[in-house]
This record gives structure tokens, C-alpha cells and sequence, in this order.
């Protein structure tokens, strides 16, 4: 017996579906809207999901990894009016396990629904396995990145090649350091071939190396990256920038495992498996003819998407918290204090730059307060500061509007009484983040100790009373 959420408007087709599989001895629950269908997934353990497409508070093709994320990770089936191929095409790349399309949903479930829950039931018992992933540089727990770590898993377990895709500073070469390490080749070595910094004169030499007297300046012989890789794993980073020249060559040495030598007679075996990264589209750069459709295929083997931090922001803390620590131990100085509304400056961010620019900016502000014990949200860099800011400013004025105003006809307060309310205000905030503490007050606004005690005798304020407030 399995547990099934339908969620789909059209509540006389989700009526008819939920009898049919509960005459089939399974619980079936119903929801009508994106929100509601969300909530129950959230709330419940589900095996299968059936998603509508079109719902009257979104599209549920782009609400689909917020079912498939939740705690029971269901396998989802799609339901679409007929003739939608960009539909059906987006529901397939999502993830989703069929698609059925309306009116003939009922015809036609049981053998997608049937193989949907003979895959779940095995996947359940292959997770139960005991699996010890080394994962040390891999930091955070949300759902999106326990499922990019299913996928190492299963990557590390095979010898096909894998292609990850991400945008810059996601940790691409992190993660496929993690598939080798955890991949019976660990012992080996994993070569690097940066893509986008091999000249364009010696990629043959660099790759497939050279003999002695081969070229001007060839004074002796080189073996090349490929044989390096020998017996452990070839890292191609920036795949999409391989010279068109070099990419049909390098499809045969894939598929071949043989090279040869600049300058040499024979060819050459190397024992190599291949990860290859890019944060280029390469199926728009396939179908436009500036990328090899064989080889992207080739590469593509097993694909690993990683998300990009502003997806999984749940993660910000846990690897804040280990870039600080790391930067401590190197610094040899004891772990620092960090106020609550440091990480919701950091919350607030989106982090065009990922993984990579959050370490940047840890370390930036390490370096700006290596000697203060604590973190303040004063110490991160001004786009951040303004990002958090004008945040609060939206909100505040969300806020605003839905409260009841003020007549038209009150007369309007003057602009030293507003300025004052305002003072008073940002004062009882600021004891509230510091503790009332004056010190960390001052560094917190940037006043001096004098201007501060003024402003407080001013407004009539206790610190330690308005950070209790």
C-alpha cells in the first residue's frame, strides 16, 4: 500500500483518481491548489506525487523540485492538457518519473504508477545500504544537496563519465574530487586539465604529450596529462572551452582510451576515467553547431546539476561556520562569536558568485576583524550591508501599508518628532543586537561613545532594558 498526493484543480479528475487507487488498497490525499499541494507534501510522507501542470496560483513544472525536495522524496508524475510537447519535454528534464496527459489519465496510470513504485521500493532497499561518503569539503544538509550527494554516490560507484554542470563558484571541481575519492581510482591520481587556459599551440603537447625533438624547444620527452591519469581520473574543468580542432580528436581517445604523442609513431593506452565541468549551456551550444553533439553525449553519461547557493540558502550557516573555523585554525587564534543578524545579512544576499564568493567574503571580513572576538553584520561589505537593508525597507513598507494610516484630516507630525521616533527606534534595535552592550554598540554604528551617551539621555533610554524589550 502506498501513499499518493494529488493535486490538481479539476476536482472531479482528482476525485475519480483518488477512488480508483484507493479500490487499489492505497491512501490517496487531494489538494487543489500549488500552496495546499506544498503544504500536505511538507506535512506528510508521500511514495508518489501527481502534479497538474496548470494550477490556479502557479505552473507546477516550476513548483516540482519543492515536492521533490521534501522529506519523503516521492516520485512525481505529470498531468497536462494533451498537445503540450515544451511540457512534456520540461517535465522529463525535471525529473519526473512520467507524464500523463489529461483526458486519458486514467487509461493510462497504471503502468507508469506500477513502475514508479517497483523503482521506489528498490532504491529504498539499495539506500539502505551502508554507505560511508567521504564528504569532508561538501558542507550543509538541505534537501538539493542531499540529492546532489545521492548522485556522487552513484557517480563514484561507476566507471561512466560524468558531466557537472553549475554556475561559477558552486564547487564544481569539489565535487568531482568527492567522485574520485570515493571511487575505487582514489588511490590514483586526478589530473586537472584547465580547458579554458591551455594554449592554443601546445593542447596536443599538454594532453597527449610529446617525444624528444618533436617540436622547436621539445628538449626532452613529455608524457601528457592523459597518461598522468592513468589508472585514476581526468578532471576536463571548463569542457566547453576545448578548441573545436581538439574536441573531435579528443572523442576518440574517449572513446579509445588511446592517444598518440606528438611527434610519435605508436599509439599509447591510458586507463583513465573522465569528470568534465562547464557553466556553459552546451546543449544550446550543440544544437548551434559551436560544441560537438557526439562528444557532449559522450560526456554526458551521468549528469550532476549542482544549485546555486541562492537555492539553498539553509546551507549559508553551516558553511559560514566552517570557512570561519578553518580561517581561525590557520590564523592560530580562537573561534570568534558571530551575532545572529551576521547570518541574516547573509540570508538576505543571493551570491552571484556561490560557494566561492561567500569564502571570499569570509575571508575578507576575517581579515578586517581578526582581532575583535565577535562577528557583527557590521564587518561584512557595503553590497551586502544595502542588499539586507533595502530589504528591511520593503518590508517595513509592506508592513506600513497594511496597517491602518492615519487620517488625512490629523494634522502631520513635524519632522523633529519624526526624526526623534525614528532615533529611538534604531537605538532600541541596535541594545537589542549587542546585548546592551556599549561597546560593541559603537563598533555596531559607527558612533562614538560620547555621541552615543548623548543619544541615550536624549531618548531617555536604558540599554539594558532595551535590549530586553
Amino acid at each position: 500500500m502506498a501513499d499518493i498526493l494529488i493535486v490538481d484543480d479539476d476536482s472531479m479528475l482528482a476525485e475519480m483518481l483518488a477512488v480508483h487507487l484507493g479500490n487499489s488498497g492505497h491512501r490517496a490525499e487531494c489538494a487543489a491548489t500549488l500552496t495546499e499541494g506544498i503544504e500536505c507534501a511538507r506535512r506528510g510522507r508521500f511514495d508518489v506525487v501527481f502534479l497538474d501542470v496548470q494550477l490556479p496560483d502557479g505552473n507546477g513544472l516550476n513548483a516540482f523540485s519543492r515536492f521533490a525536495e521534501t522529506a519523503s522524496r516521492p516520485e512525481i508524475i505529470i498531468m497536462t492538457g494533451s498537445g503540450d510537447p515544451d511540457g512534456a519535454k520540461k517535465a522529463i528534464q525535471s525529473g519526473a518519473w512520467s507524464y500523463l496527459e489529461k483526458p486519458h489519465v486514467l487509461r493510462d496510470l497504471l503502468l507508469p504508477f506500477t513502475r514508479a513504485l517497483q523503482y521506489r521500493e528498490e532504491k529504498q532497499k539499495i539506500s539502505r545500504l551502508p554507505v560511508a561518503l567521504k564528504r569532508e569539503t561538501i558542507i550543509g544538509a538541505s534537501p538539493s544537496l542531499a540529492s546532489c550527494l545521492d548522485q556522487v554516490a552513484t557517480a563514484a560507484a561507476s566507471e561512466a563519465t560524468v558531466l557537472i554542470t553549475g554556475e561559477t563558484g558552486t564547487g564544481k571541481e569539489v565535487f568531482a574530487r568527492a567522485i574520485h575519492d570515493n571511487s575505487n581510482r582514489a588511490a590514483q591520481a586526478f589530473v586537472v586539465v584547465d580547458c579554458a587556459s591551455l594554449p592554443e599551440t601546445l593542447i596536443e603537447s599538454i594532453l597527449f604529450g610529446h617525444v624528444k625533438g618533436a617540436f622547436t624547444g621539445a628538449d626532452r620527452a613529455f608524457g601528457g596529462l592523459i597518461a598522468m591519469a592513468h589508472g585514476g581520473t581526468l578532471f576536463l574543468d571548463e569542457v566547453g572551452e576545448l578548441p573545436e580542432r581538439i574536441q573531435k580528436t579528443f572523442l576518440r581517445v574517449l572513446q579509445e582510451h588511446r592517444f598518440r604523442p606528438v611527434g610519435a609513431a605508436r599509439e599509447e593506452f591510458s586507463n583513465f576515467r573522465v569528470i568534465a565541468a562547464t557553466n556553459r549551456n552546451l546543449d544550446q551550444e550543440a544544437a548551434d553547431g559551436a560544441f560537438r553533439a557526439d562528444l557532449l553525449y559522450r560526456l554526458r553519461s551521468l549528469p550532476l546539476h549542482l544549485p546555486p547557493l541562492r537555492e539553498r540558502k539553509e546551507d549559508i550557516r553551516p558553511l559560514s561556520r566552517h570557512f570561519l573555523a578553518r580561517l581561525c585554525d590557520r590564523a592560530k587564534v580562537g573561534s570568534k562569536g558571530v551575532a545572529d543578524e551576521f547570518f541574516e545579512y547573509l540570508h538576505a544576499y543571493d551570491w552571484p558568485g556561490n560557494v566561492r564568493e561567500l569564502q571570499q567574503t569570509l575571508e575578507q571580513v576575517f581579515a578586517t576583524a581578526v582581532h575583535h572576538p565577535t562577528l557583527f553584520a557590521y564587518h561584512l561589505p557595503q553590497q551586502i550591508r544595502v542588499c539586507k537593508t533595502l530589504e528591511c525597507i520593503s518590508a517595513e513598507a509592506a508592513r506600513t501599508r497594511s496597517e491602518h494610516t492615519v487620517p488625512p484630516t490629523s494634522p502631520p507630525v513635524t519632522w523633529k518628532a519624526f526624526k526623534a521616533e525614528k532615533e529611538r527606534e534604531y537605538l532600541r534595535h541596535l541594545f537589542a543586537s549587542t546585548k546592551g552592550n556599549i561597546r560593541d554598540a559603537c563598533t555596531v554604528s559607527g558612533l562614538s561613545r560620547a555621541r552615543l551617551y548623548q543619544l541615550i539621555n536624549l531618548h531617555g533610554l536604558d540599554p539594558e532594558t532595551s535590549c530586553r524589550d
